[in-house]
């Protein structure tokens, strides 16, 4: 088990009490995900690295066909708990159990905050092939440059790494994936957030 998971599993029940209503605080992200939900193609989305499943619940409450996917099992649990009538499974955003060309649509909301420069590439690749061409993928992440540890969140003691991405870094590695843009919002912090955040809509050409 990796740091990212232990944690998470620690943290679960606080952090899904902690943020489950966020979307309705933050008029960026509900903005970005409307966005998505209304040019996302027909068909399965999977929301990759889904948490304890809010935007997942927000989105099926848009009426999306969407199950949530993430690599601890605590969180899992207590999606599952909260949102009965959802699919969720375990699984690593690196490695997805899913046929390529599966998706109609896929989100990484927040979900790569803990993984270095470095690892995004295999992320954004595997995103690429489970998506159908023209499939809709939504990156959010925090917006800037470093890194800053994370030492207690949630009620909990923590020791994990939170990087900071470039959006213009982000653009080049997505379309290095393969992927086209559709649209990019960067904005400054709302409802006490401590840096900009960043979300990048973009998708699978149609031919390739």
């Amino acid at each position: 088990m990796n740091e990212i998971e232990a944690s998470y599993n620690t943290v679960a029940t606080d952090y899904h009490a902690l943020l489950k209503d966020l979307v309705g605080k933050g008029v960026a992200e509900r903005m970005m995900l409307m966005y998505f939900g209304e040019t996302v193609p027909p068909g399965p989305i999977a929301d990759l690295g889904c948490g304890t499943g809010r935007v997942t619940s927000h989105l099926a409450a848009a009426g999306l066909d969407v199950f949530g996917i993430d690599l601890s099992p605590g969180m899992i649990d207590v999606a599952r708990e909260n949102y009965p009538d959802l699919r969720f499974e375990v699984g690593s955003v690196f490695n997805l159990e899913l046929k390529d060309g599966e998706l109609a649509g896929a989100l990484l909301w927040y979900s790569l905050v803990h993984t270095p420069r470095e690892q995004l590439p295999a992320a954004f690749a595997e995103a690429h092939r489970v998506l159908q061409p023209g499939g809709h993928l939504i990156y959010g992440y925090k917006a800037g440059a470093g890194t800053y540890h994370l030492s207690a969140a949630y009620g909990h003691d923590l020791d994990l790494d939170v990087y900071l991405q470039d959006p213009a870094d982000v653009a080049s590695l997505l379309a290095d994936a393969g992927f086209e843009e559709v649209a990019t919002l960067t904005h400054a912090p709302e409802w006490g957030e401590k840096q900009p955040q960043a979300y990048a809509l973009v998708r699978k050409p149609l031919s390739l």
